[in-house]
């Protein structure tokens, strides 16, 4: 019998399960489905709400001002030397899990349940902070057009840390409730509203730079770093959190037509695009206002409003709540899509594997992640989130930059459709620029993710252990 912690699931038997009838995906993605998927999932929160708090700063870092230029740079950089691991491994090993399953080929069993573990972080907390985040533009939305939800119901109570008398923050918590339906119809629907709102969002951050740039006064671009290179390094680790949509399209990997030829191309398409208009607004915004005019709840629309484009404003705030949804869309996707593939190595409960009949979609865990997700949505805040989101990609981003390296080594002449560039060095600088990071998250989200991962470590010795699938093969071959 195997050691649980270290045993690895074969690659064929992977690619296999992904075939059972019972457990099958249907494949309609093509690779503009895909980049748009990415596309969808990395422009939203980040550079329409984070990046305030970026460039601002807050209570437990240092912002990074003008600077937020080069904190887009070093985070782009970070995630471009993962992505082209990720790359590597989706074409060779095309099924749903993403990271999870990457390390299950390479890593153990135990690694791989860590991996999924902090992908379900990732993935579930980051669709608290978009959710949150999308409430927070339809509220400005709103008021441009003269109308105003009371504040009572669009904040966390105040033992969340919500102001005094809120209950909570109920478009957040319908918004998630809404995406939940459209996933349980379908893959295919969800991508083709998908790539609809990434034109109309395209679009609007084109407005905002062609509008914004003539309005630009190089005064604000001084000083360049206020809190020197730490601001920016700080800045880095919560923007990061603009950038992780590309991962979401490894986890549909399984239900592309080609997905060897187009999950790379999804991947590195959409993080391609997203980094040049990531900093181009970046350039524009810090120009457009001084720091301490930049609102951290919707700093985009704000800024316009404040240099007298008010009807600007209201362009971009529709295109940031429909930017917005096609993230949560993305986020909620992937979630799931962890969800299914750990069900579907009995690591979770088998029932959340189980496919619907008519619409070929995960549906319970879909259902359970959209109920758990709205629920938190409505008592959370939005910093917090980004956070956890964080650590826990950076995490999965190290596991799969180090398996890509062993597995050149454990299995060289396995195919690969794509082949990582200047190996081993581009895995090595990407743990590194992870790891310098993860180092720069306040202390209080590391020891959040020290106890989830202890939490995590406790669920796979009482169950997972002993109910996956290779455990029960080991007991048969006994």
């Amino acid at each position: 019998m195997g050691n649980p912690f270290f045993r690895t699931k074969p690659i064929d038997q992977i690619l296999a399960d992904a075939e059972r009838p019972e457990h099958r995906l249907k494949k309609t993605l093509t690779a503009w489905d895909l980049t748009a998927l990415g596309i969808g999932a990395i422009i939203g929160t980040g550079i329409f709400v984070l990046v305030g708090t970026a460039i601002v700063g807050d209570a437990h870092r240092p912002g990074a001002g003008p600077g937020i230029v080069l904190s887009f740079v070093l985070s782009g950089i970070t995630c471009a030397l993962a992505a082209l691991c990720y790359a590597e491994f989706s074409a060779m090993i095309p099924v749903a899990g993403s990271a999870y399953t990457f390390s299950y080929a390479t890593l153990g069993e135990f690694l791989a349940w860590l991996t999924g573990w902090n992908l379900i972080l990732e993935y579930g907390v980051a669709c608290v902070a978009v959710a949150i985040g999308w409430s927070g533009y339809f509220n400005k939305l709103l008021k441009l057009a003269g109308l105003e939800l009371p504040y009572w119901a669009t904040n966390p109570p105040q033992w969340a840390g919500g102001p005094e008398g809120s209950i909570a923050n109920f478009p957040a918590a319908i918004i998630v409730l809404l995406v939940t339906t459209i996933l349980v119809i379908g893959i295919k629907e969800s991508a083709r509203a998908a790539g609809m709102i990434v034109l109309l969002k395209l679009a609007v951050i084109l407005f905002f730079i062609a509008v914004g740039a003539p309005a630009v006064n190089s005064d604000n671009w001084t000083p360049f770093m206020p809190n020197g290179f730490e601001g920016v390094r700080a800045a880095a680790a919560i923007i990061f959190f603009a950038y992780i949509g590309f991962d979401a399209v490894s986890t549909a990997a399984e239900e592309a037509k080609n997905p060897q030829r187009d999950v790379p191309f999804g991947i590195l398409g959409s993080l391609s695009v997203c980094t040049v208009l990531y900093i181009s607004v970046a350039i524009v915004l810090t120009g457009l206002v001084p720091i301490g005019q930049i609102d951290i709840h919707a700093p985009v629309a704000e800024a316009l409003t404040l240099v007298g484009f008010k009807w600007g404003a209201a362009i971009v705030a529709i295109g940031a709540v429909a930017g917005i949804t096609s993230v949560l869309v993305v986020m909620m996707l992937g979630q799931i899509r962890v969800f299914f593939a750990m069900s579907r190595d009995q690591l979770l409960s088998p029932g959340l594997s189980t496919v619907h009949a008519r619409f070929g979609t995960p549906h319970r865990a879909t259902i359970l992640t959209g109920v758990v997700v709205a629920i938190l949505s409505a008592f959370f805040q939005i910093g917090e989130a980004a956070d956890m989101t964080n650590i826990g990609t950076f995490f999965a981003f190290v596991l799969v930059s180090f398996g890509v390296m062993l597995l050149r080594y454990t299995k060289p002449d396995q195919p690969r459709p794509f082949r990582l560039p200047f190996m081993p060095l581009v895995p090595l600088f990407s743990i590194a620029a992870c790891l310098y990071l993860m180092a720069g998250l306040p202390w209080a989200t590391w020891i959040r993710f020290v106890v989830w991962t202890a939490v995590g470590i406790v669920v796979y010795v009482a169950y997972g252990m002993k109910h996956s699938r290779l455990s029960r093969q080991d007991t048969q071959n006994c």
